[in-house]
């Protein structure tokens, strides 16, 4: 087995008939393990914010917040916080709490195991396929971070 880089268009990926041989095949290959790893660093992603910014991660509060009901003319006492702010409002417990710990296991799973198949790609020691690894995460990583920020304000800023 070949254990320094080469950049041959020959090369057996992940298991036996995945089996390259030409450029064509190459051109395809380094598409694929490319496109695979854009999905790896959007699952990254995905699954922070299932973690971070989710309704199933926060479920709504206990406690209403006070009707905000001021005028110009309202006096300090009226501005000030209230009982009725405090009151617990009737929600039901969060029963979504284990599907959230399922769906998080399950991407969990699934990003490892991409993981390591990526893994196993690089370590076939091609430069193509490196270079496939290598573009594919940081094209993934361009596209998945700004949605980050994107999706966590949508899950925290309801209107």
């Amino acid at each position: 087995m070949q254990m320094t880089f080469e950049a041959s268009s020959s090369v057996t990926l992940l298991f036996d008939f995945w089996n390259v041989h030409g450029p064509a095949g190459m051109v395809l290959s380094v598409f694929i393990v490319l496109l695979l790893t854009v999905v790896f660093e959007i699952l990254k992603v995905w699954r922070v914010w299932l973690s971070s910014g989710s309704r199933l991660a926060h479920p709504p509060s206990a406690y209403a917040a006070a009707p905000s009901g001021r005028t110009e003319s309202s006096s300090a006492l009226d501005a000030s916080p209230s009982e009725s702010s405090l009151t617990p409002t009737e929600t039901q417990p969060p029963r979504n709490s284990w599907l959230l710990h399922v769906i998080q296991t399950c991407l969990h799973v699934l990003q490892v195991t991409l993981g390591y198949m990526l893994m196993l790609c690089v370590m076939s020691y091609n430069v193509w396929i490196f270079l496939g690894v290598i573009l594919g995460s940081a094209l993934g990583y361009y596209v998945a971070f700004p949605l980050l920020g994107q999706m966590s304000l949508y899950g925290r800023v309801r209107h």
